[in-house]
């Protein structure tokens, strides 16, 4: 359907066309109108009896307590690495481009509202018969604007809006994930040099007693099997050590591509020995379910759902009129120089309104696939909250038995060491065989790694909880950068 206003040189009024518009817009709506079934649907999500726990019990990490997190260890390194990385991981500027391409396209939807106006400038030179050539030149402005009657470009920048938010939530994951990988190759990086010292430790021990068995052999003290036991203890313990430095040089190597920088770049700031991060040990919170939106990823699919509703809602709106109007000023001459003096003006101005009457069920389909859309989105949140439950409670219970673990492998340690001093004594005293030495030195020292282990794995799951209760994020400025983020200037 398509109807002309009369140009603004004639003599009837624009009046003569309202009563008709108004006639057929009444109509179209009437037959057109239909509302999503899906619009402000509610997208809880049940979530376990003791995460509505009293905030009475324990204090509330709140998503400022949790968006620094790494400084909770008092480590300055591993807080450098991080503030490094998240300045300058690849992942995280791909994350800042996706999220500037998403403002654009909000951009160009919202522009979408405004008139466009246009100009042109034309020549044209023509002859007719015997007559001479003559030149026509003009120069004009065009403008056009659709009124959004019905909401469904609003809908649609409304849908922009929320892949914006979407995408910042992601950039948002993308510092999160990021913080805890640093960490957690932090962490290892310290237990591995740990772990290193204590079979360099043995390694001596076991080469003195080894180089003891030897002048016993000679002096006919002991036969050559006791020698051969010695030497295969020591060589076994030492086939270790290249095995735990190639991972050294392997977190390294991590760590460097994490922040950003070529595998060796940080060889030399991370072979000094320092201490393994320890995680305060007053970490009591409670959980309510409100915490779970503080995860990035949460907030990814809750911002989907909204994006996928305002697109429904847009797709529904297909189906009533639109109005268009249009508009055009224009000066026209026979050369150039007279277009500012004497030029003849040409002006006019028209609407046009139109709206489908059959498509073959086309829209309809359209409107079935966004409310599957709907659907999908609506699904995919709740699987996200499912599974953010799941990690706080794994996290949690691992955290739990790791604690538990450690203080029991404690008193193994301190009894492998004092059954390691008493073997070495009773030998020299020639109460007991060399085996009896080996096999408490060999207990000693996989006592010593396992605690050296288990206190690497305390911290890391003291990484991988705050990272499920989404901490590391911080509000974003309108170019993507963390605000108030600084990089330390060395490691």
């Amino acid at each position: 359907m398509q109807n002309q206003l009369p140009s603004i040189s004639d003599r009837h009024p624009a009046r003569a066309w309202v009563a008709p518009l108004a006639l057929a817009t009444a109509l179209l709506v009437a037959g057109c109108s239909h509302t999503s079934q899906f619009a402000g649907q509610s997208q809880s999500v049940p979530v376990p009896t003791q995460w509505q726990r009293s905030a009475e019990a324990a204090p509330v990490a709140s998503p400022e307590d949790l968006s620094r997190w790494w400084q909770r260890f008092g480590d300055a390194p591993m807080t450098a690495l991080i503030e490094q990385a998240l300045a300058a991981n690849p992942s995280v500027l791909n994350a800042q481009a996706v999220l500037r391409q998403a403002r654009a396209q909000r951009d160009v939807q919202a522009a979408g509202l405004l008139p466009s106006v246009g100009s042109s400038a034309g020549a044209t030179r023509s002859r007719s018969g015997n007559n001479d050539a003559s030149n026509r030149y003009s120069v004009g402005v065009d403008a056009s604007w659709e009124p959004d009657w019905w909401g469904r470009q609003g809908n649609a920048v409304q849908a922009g809006d929320a892949n914006v938010e979407a995408a910042v939530a992601a950039l948002e994951g993308a510092h999160v994930a990021l913080a805890a990988e640093v960490a957690l190759n932090y962490i290892e990086l310290r237990s591995l040099q740990e772990r290193l010292q204590i079979a360099r430790d043995n390694l001596a021990i076991q080469r003195e007693n080894q180089q003891i068995t030897e002048w016993r052999l000679q002096a006919g003290l002991v036969t050559s099997l006791e020698a051969e036991q010695a030497r295969q203890s020591t060589a076994q313990t030492a086939a270790q050590i290249p095995a735990l430095q190639s991972s050294l040089a392997q977190s390294r190597h991590a760590l460097a591509i994490l922040t950003g920088q070529p595998p060796g770049a940080l060889d030399a700031q991370l072979q000094t020995v320092q201490p393994l991060p320890v995680a305060p040990e007053q970490l009591a919170m409670a959980l309510p379910a409100d915490t779970l939106r503080q995860r990035p990823d949460v907030r990814v699919q809750e911002h989907k759902v909204v994006a996928a509703v305002a697109n429904l809602s847009a797709q529904e709106r297909a189906n009533f009129p639109s109005l268009r109007l249009s508009g055009s000023l224009g000066l026209g001459a026979l050369t150039v120089g007279a277009l500012t003096n004497g030029a003849s003006v040409a002006a006019s101005i028209a609407a046009g309104l139109s709206a489908p009457l059959f498509d073959g069920g086309a829209n309809r389909a359209q409107i079935r696939a966004q409310q599957a859309a709907v659907e999908q989105a609506r699904i995919a949140y709740r699987s996200t909250v499912l599974t953010a439950l799941q990690e706080v409670e794994d996290a949690l219970a691992q955290l739990q038995g790791d604690k538990e673990r450690l203080v029991q492998l404690l008193v193994a340690q301190e009894a492998a060491r004092n059954a390691s001093l008493l073997a070495n004594q009773r030998y020299s005293s020639g109460l007991v065989d060399f085996q009896t030495v080996l096999d408490t030195q060999r207990t000693l020292l996989s006592s010593q790694d396992s605690v050296a282990s288990t206190r690497a794995a305390i911290s890391t799951d003291h990484v991988r909880l705050y990272k499920a209760l989404g901490g590391g994020w911080q509000p974003l400025d309108t170019d993507g950068q963390r605000v108030g983020s600084s990089t330390p200037a060395t490691l």
